[in-house]
This record gives C-alpha cells, sequence and structure tokens, in this order.
C-alpha cells in the first residue's frame, strides 16, 4: 500500500503540472487565438517524441512552490521531422514565465544537453523577465554570473527563437544569440516592459514602438521574420532547421530535387534588363536558380539594397548574397553590410556554401552612413569573408563597382568567379567616370562625352579580366545554374567531407 500510495502521489504532481497556469488562463489564451507553451511543443514536434526534463520542477520560495507548475519553462527534447532536438516553451500562464533560479537550471541544463549530443536548441518565448524576488537583494545578486557562459555563443548546435507574445529578459537574451528569429505580429521584444520603461524615462512608451515586428524586421535586424500566428511562426522554424545539419560536425542535409526545377532559369534573360540602370527584382533571379520552391528568405525588411536567403541547388543547401536593384538601385548601406556579415557567419558556422550573384553600384555614400559607422561596417564584412572556410562563388550579372567588388566575392575573396557577358568591372558609373577623369559632362560635349564613356565601358567588359584569368568563366546566363550544380559538385571537396573550420563560430551575435 505504500507503494500505491508514493505512485498515487506522482500521479497528483504530474497532473497538477499538466494544468500550467490553470483553466480560466488556459480559456483566455485560447479566445485570444494563441497557443499554449505545450500546444506549442505538440505543433513543432512530431507526434509522441516529447521526452520532458523538470516537469515536477518549482519555484525553490515556499510560497511560490503551489503556484509554480514546471516553474513557467516547459523543457526537454523531441524531434523535427525525424530530427532530435532540445527546446524550452515558456509557460506565461505560470508567473509570466518569469525567470528564476529552478527555470535557470532547467535552461542550462538543456543547452548542455544540446551541445553534447549535437541538437539544435528551439526556444518560444513569452516571458515577463526576470521574477523580482528571485532576483533582489544580496541572494538574489548571488545567483547571478553562477554560470560564467550562461550566454556563450560558439555555434556547436544551431540556435532558434520564436517571439510569440511578450518578450524581456531571457526570451530576449536568447533570440539575440539565435542564428534565427521569428516573432509572431504582436509579439514585443525589448530589455523591459513598456510600463518598466515608461517608469524609468518618466514618459509614455508604445508596446509595439519599444520593440514590435516592424522595429525588430525593418530597423535593428534582429528578426529575421514576421508572421500572422503561432503556427506560422513553428513552421517557420521548422523549415528553417531543415536546411541546417544537426550540429557543426556534419554537412546540411540532402533534399531531393523538386521536378522542373531546371526549367524557370531558362526565361533569366527575361528577368534581368541589360541596361545598368534599369531596376529589377534579384529575388525572382535567385527563385531561378534555386531548386523550385526552395528559396528561403532571411532578414527580408532589413538592409533590402541586399538578398540573403538560404536555398538548395541540386539538393544540397547553399546560402545566397544577392544585390537587389529594386532598392536604392542595389547600392549597399550600413544595415546591407550587418546582413552580410551576420548571414556569411551563419553559412560558415554550419557548413553551407555561399553564393554571391553581384549587380551592385557600391556602398551608398552619405552622412547617414558615415554617421552609423559605415567604414567599419565594410571591413566587419571583409573580415568575416576573409575568414570563411566554405566554399565561395561568385557570379557577376550587370554592375560590380569600387570597394564593394571585394566585399562581393571579387577577386581571390571568392574560390571560383564566374561572369556573364553583360559584366561591368568598372570602379564606378562610366558616365560618372568621365566627369571624374576628364571634368566632363555629358551637356558640355555629347560626341566626346559619348566615346569617352565607350571607351571606359570596353575597359571594364568582362573579357579582359577573363584573360587574366581574375574569373575562371563567362557564362551564358541561361548556364547559370548548371554552372552552379557542376562548380559545387567540385569545390565540396575543399572541405572534410563537406565540414568547414567555423573560424566564425565565436562571432559576435550583434552588429
Amino acid at each position: 500500500m505504500a507503494f500505491e500510495a508514493h505512485l498515487e502521489e506522482l500521479k497528483i504532481r504530474k497532473d497538477h503540472a499538466l494544468r500550467m497556469g490553470g483553466k480560466e488562463k488556459l480559456a483566455a489564451r485560447r479566445a485570444q487565438g494563441v497557443l499554449n507553451a505545450r500546444e506549442r511543443i505538440d505543433y513543432l514536434l512530431d507526434a509522441g517524441s516529447f521526452i520532458e526534463s523538470g516537469l515536477l520542477a518549482t519555484s525553490h520560495r515556499p510560497e511560490a512552490r503551489d503556484k509554480s507548475p514546471a516553474d513557467g519553462k516547459v523543457a526537454g527534447y523531441g524531434t523535427v521531422q525525424g530530427r532530435p532536438i532540445a527546446l524550452v516553451s515558456n509557460d506565461f500562464t505560470v508567473l509570466g514565465a518569469s525567470s528564476s533560479v529552478v527555470n535557470g537550471k532547467k535552461i542550462k541544463h538543456v543547452k548542455q544537453v544540446a551541445n553534447d549530443s549535437g541538437m539544435p536548441l528551439v526556444l518560444l518565448g513569452e516571458s515577463a523577465g526576470a521574477r523580482m524576488p528571485d532576483r533582489m537583494g544580496a541572494a538574489g545578486r548571488a545567483i547571478l554570473g553562477q554560470d560564467p557562459i550562461e550566454y556563450l555563443r560558439d555555434r556547436r548546435t544551431p540556435w532558434v527563437s520564436a517571439l510569440l507574445g511578450s518578450c524581456y529578459g531571457s526570451s530576449t537574451w536568447y533570440a539575440c544569440l539565435s542564428d534565427f528569429v521569428v516573432m509572431r505580429k504582436g509579439a514585443t521584444m525589448a530589455v523591459a516592459s513598456s510600463r518598466v520603461t515608461a517608469l524609468a524615462i518618466r514618459q509614455p512608451v508604445d508596446a509595439e514602438e519599444l520593440g514590435g515586428w516592424k522595429l525588430h524586421t525593418g530597423t535593428t535586424g534582429r528578426v529575421d521574420l514576421a508572421v500572422d500566428t503561432d503556427e506560422q511562426a513553428l513552421d517557420a522554424v521548422k523549415k528553417f532547421l531543415s536546411y541546417l545539419p544537426s550540429h557543426n560536425g556534419e554537412p546540411p542535409p540532402r533534399a531531393a530535387v523538386p521536378e522542373g526545377s531546371d526549367e524557370p532559369i531558362t526565361r533569366i534573360l527575361d528577368l534581368v534588363p541589360e541596361s545598368r540602370t534599369q531596376v529589377y527584382d534579384s529575388r525572382e533571379v535567385v527563385k531561378c536558380v534555386l531548386d523550385a520552391s526552395s528559396m528561403f528568405e532571411l532578414k527580408e525588411r532589413f538592409g533590402k539594397s541586399l538578398v540573403t536567403a538560404l536555398g538548395r541547388v541540386n539538393g544540397h543547401t547553399v546560402g545566397v548574397i544577392a544585390n537587389n536593384p529594386k532598392f536604392r538601385g542595389g547600392a549597399i548601406d550600413v544595415d546591407a553590410c550587418a546582413k552580410a556579415t551576420s548571414f556569411l557567419v551563419l553559412c560558415d558556422s554550419f557548413n553551407v556554401p555561399i553564393i554571391f550573384l553581384v549587380d551592385q553600384p557600391g556602398f551608398l555614400i552619405g552622412l547617414e552612413g558615415e554617421k552609423r559607422g559605415a567604414p567599419g561596417r565594410i571591413m566587419n564584412w571583409m573580415n568575416a569573408l576573409s575568414l570563411t572556410s566554405v566554399p565561395r562563388i561568385s557570379i557577376t550579372m550587370r554592375k560590380n563597382y569600387g570597394q564593394a567588388y571585394l566585399n562581393m566575392g571579387g577577386g581571390r575573396n571568392s574560390d571560383e568567379a564566374a561572369a556573364w557577358p553583360s559584366a561591368d568591372f568598372g570602379f564606378m558609373d562610366p558616365g560618372t567616370g568621365v566627369n571624374v577623369l576628364y571634368g566632363l559632362r555629358q551637356e558640355d560635349d555629347p560626341e566626346r562625352f559619348r566615346q569617352l564613356v565607350n571607351q571606359i565601358a570596353q575597359d571594364s567588359a568582362p573579357w579582359p579580366l577573363a584573360g587574366l584569368y581574375e574569373t575562371q568563366a563567362i557564362i551564358d546566363p541561361r548556364e547559370t545554374r548548371s554552372y552552379l550544380k557542376d562548380i559545387l559538385r567540385v569545390r565540396f571537396r575543399q572541405t572534410t567531407n563537406g565540414i568547414g573550420e567555423h573560424r566564425l563560430r565565436c562571432w559576435p551575435t550583434s552588429y
């Protein structure tokens, strides 16, 4: 009977933990159309695969033990599309999923298991920040900093964060350390809540302006993708993970090549205007080059003159960095520099070859860029590119001007360089070059101006560069996809079974 009593107590304690914050709070979430912490896990993981760690954890403070089931964070392991992951799902119905002594131990343990076992870590964020009774006074200070590598990001495995509500404290910190961040519209991410911030600065603060999706996708660049629902956010997590290896000691998984993937490239000449000054959306070019429906763009609203996207070529994961003349004529600004650098870090850390699709008039010149440290951002990009050990392939489509020629893989900054016959390797636009070199404007002498423009343009054509073997191939634009398939197969051997050296693995996660 004694043993049966123990089993009955176990059942009671489990039932209590699984009730989370209670029927009323769970019903309120359902009415809002928002999933709770356990529903999010059920949606993300393969059915029946969840192994929970710390179900019976509670606050260490006696007065809070009965009202802190699982201590506000549901943690454990499972599989996504058959591949193991570790995860923490914040339960906002329990004390606002606030960070405490005990649930901090849960996060630390799951992180360690993910690193040691080679599993991605997924963090489903929604939290009110620090639990004040745990953090106040000398005892509260003593619990901080007990783990000196709590915020070390060494990219042994991919980290993914989904921001699914009010996210302050640990949800913010781990989002800023993650390789991919998706945010549900209506969620917020900031150092502290709008209420706390308003008290600190003594003026009203709007939560959306403080940390909403428009701010973080368009201004800070901290969020890669914004979606409308929890389910869409979790689908994005699954999709991102499908491109990456489980850990940095293996190549990314290979996928089947969808039927018809070689067809869109045949229409490439209809997408890219011959005139250097005519704009187009390079994302359509990226789609033609990649396997059908495999393009997964990151940071679409940030640094928009540059496209960064994961995708596949012949079933193999690649990363694409493409200039986009649709925005600012493709001129590279400070945000685009930060975007490119963070993408290089992601690809090099997880063995993803990089493809540059180049059509850029140089860096955006102006006071704003200089005030924001443009030269430093440009050199950060070059530093990261110099440390990159995965295959780098550049294809110049039209313009490739100035210092940005090097940032976009020019010279020996790519392992293989190709160009379309339309490529222009000038230092600047030929018309501007005539003005700088000769002090001549078109209205001064139209015929002389035209002759000098043609002369500069001829000097900048791809043929002299190919003659010097500074580009290894001039290709028909319609051969771009087949060229990439062939050269990636060759260059795969420059790494050890597809594994790079990961020299960027500890690169700072902010920029």
